[in-house]
């Protein structure tokens, strides 16, 4: 199986290697998919308060940057302003197929307590794996959860690779897996759900040179979770961690 292991300890910036972290916990993200990539990852830890996405709610700018083409630098400022950490491209690029990212993450501190993912999914147009402000566990173990892809609701679904990816700009930026065809003719019109909602996954065909689609059915579709997450939390005494 493919790995891509970077462990990056953050504290809102890298922190000096000598010092060392009171409240660490590990999080580390498998992609599911067959044949769909992750944009470089954003895990984030921030206090309940804050989102970097919200189902059934109008999806940011910030949001849309990052839904249709990658782009999390709004996201962290989001983080930031809000006193929040976070990790920035754990994987040093694309998560592949079976790919598997890793981070450690401080979360000392009222501004920590909650955890968030994003990455978009490609080839999508405004797909995105996400996880909306998990209470991180408090007691030691392992916890596994399972993370859906999402729709953005910004941009129609047309699965045209044409090196879009700006916001309102439509279309896809690329198949990085490079199993996408060229002719598509999609006459797709906008979501009938504006609002951020759970993907319907790749509609596709089987024609590479035409078709509505320039994915293929055969190898992008998904169903179900994209990505697999593991929190391991160390013994912590951390008085001022309960709300």
């Amino acid at each position: 199986m493919k790995k891509t292991l970077i462990t990056l300890i953050l504290s809102g910036g890298l922190l000096a290697s000598g010092n060392l972290l009171a409240e660490e916990v590990n999080i580390k993200i498998t992609n599911l998919t067959n044949a769909t990539y992750f944009t470089p990852l954003l895990i984030a830890a921030h206090d309940r308060r804050t989102h970097l996405f919200q189902l059934g709610t109008e999806a940011s700018a910030n949001l849309q940057a990052m839904a249709e083409g990658g782009d999390t630098s709004g996201l962290i400022s989001d983080v930031m302003a809000a006193g929040g950490q976070f990790v920035d491209n754990p994987a040093g690029g694309l998560l592949p197929p079976s790919g598997v990212a890793e981070a450690v993450i401080n979360v000392r501190g009222k501004h920590s307590r909650y955890l968030s993912v994003t990455a978009m999914l490609l080839p999508t147009n405004d797909g995105f794996v996400g996880l909306d402000g998990l209470r991180i566990p408090k007691k030691r173990g392992t916890y596994t959860y399972y993370l859906r892809g999402y729709d953005a609701g910004t941009e129609a679904n047309d699965e045209i690779i044409n090196g879009g990816g700006s916001p309102n700009t439509l279309g896809i930026p690329a198949d990085p897996g490079g199993n996408g065809g060229v002719g598509g003719t999609s006459t797709v019109g906008p979501d009938h759900n504006p609002t951020v909602h759970i993907h319907r996954g790749v509609i596709g065909d089987d024609d590479p040179t035409g078709g509505p689609s320039d994915l293929d059915a055969r190898i992008h579709t998904w169903q179900g979770p994209v990505a697999k997450l593991v929190i391991r939390v160390k013994d912590r005494d951390d008085d001022d961690y309960d709300d």
